[in-house]
């Protein structure tokens, strides 16, 4: 099991997780939930904090508050994103974003798709040093993609688990789907919508997929790929159709892909005619063809060698 957990990865999906998972804060504050900055404009006691704001406790938020959050957590995640001290700028982005999501969530709303978001942020501070395109391995960032993967899979299994919980089968039969199409429903749902019962077995095959979304972990890594590709093409009928984006767990569930083949640095300094940086010449294990050639073992060049 500790094998499982802390599988070595390269330290170059480390680098490219970490920027990506840095930069979405940085465009979560500007893009995603700038609303939160307006939730200071209701009367306090509309704010009735998570338990974890009750038993730390955290203050209820004032303009002066959230605004300090709000610019600190951009530039924090800004550099965090580069790499560089990612132990100090890491933990910090990690308790700010904390902060930011507790004032957005303690008004009677709880998104369940920043779960996994934040447990990336909470264990890549411990992933260790890591550059762009290093294909030494780390069990230290392994262990940091795992549980974010693991957070990944519970998202889906507990919200099969809740549905059962409070609806049973009956939310498989029931109008779920026909009323989040009349709310925010697109043209491409409309048209959905008018096929029989498609939107009763859509409702089972969603908690299908959910309950069954573990087996990612035990399928040939060959088909692991694939199935972390069916989970994205999820979503994207999500987004088509009933405009929900989940877009923190896509940035999260990214922790299953090779994300250091990935380098557009590297492709824009192709494009200039440049070439790509220098990988540190510690990473690279020494070629067995440049190994030296001993004296004893090397070929007799003279011509009745072996005559």
């Amino acid at each position: 099991m500790t094998a499982w957990l802390t599988e070595a990865v390269p330290r170059g999906r480390i680098a490219a997780f970490r920027t990506l998972v840095y930069l979405f804060v940085a465009a979560d504050l500007v893009v995603f939930t700038p609303w939160v900055r307006t939730r200071v404009d209701v009367p306090g006691d509309l704010y009735q904090p998570l338990l974890v704001g009750r038993l730390l406790p955290l203050p209820t938020p004032t303009p002066a508050l959230v605004g300090v959050v709000f610019w600190a957590l951009l530039v924090t995640a800004l550099l965090a994103a580069t790499g560089r001290a990612h132990r100090l700028l890491g933990w910090t982005v990690f308790a700010l974003y904390f902060e930011w999501m507790i004032v957005a969530m303690s008004y009677g709303k709880v998104d369940h798709d920043r779960f996994a978001f934040l447990v990336a942020l909470a264990v890549l501070p411990t992933a260790g040093r890591a550059r762009h395109g290093d294909p030494t391995r780390t069990e230290a960032g392994g262990w940091a993609l795992r549980v974010t993967q693991i957070s990944v899979i519970c998202t889906y299994f507990l919200a099969a688990w809740a549905k059962f919980r409070f609806g049973g089968l009956d939310w498989a039969n029931g109008s779920v789907l026909a009323r989040a199409i009349i709310r925010r429903g697109t043209d491409l749902a409309d048209l959905i919508a008018q096929v029989p019962h498609l939107l009763i077995v859509a409702q089972f095959g969603i908690l299908a997929f959910e309950l069954l979304s573990p087996l990612v972990f035990v399928v040939p890594s060959r088909w692991r790929t694939m199935t972390v590709g069916f989970f994205y093409s999820f979503h994207l009928v999500t987004i088509a159709t009933i405009t929900i984006s989940f877009a923190p767990h896509l940035v999260a569930m990214a922790s299953f892909l090779a994300l250091e083949k990935v380098r557009p640095v590297v492709f824009v300094r192709r494009l200039l005619g440049r070439p790509p940086p220098a990988v540190p010449t510690s990473s690279v294990p020494a070629s067995p063809a440049a190994a030296p050639v001993s004296a004893a073992a090397a070929p007799d060049p003279s011509p009745t060698a072996g005559a």
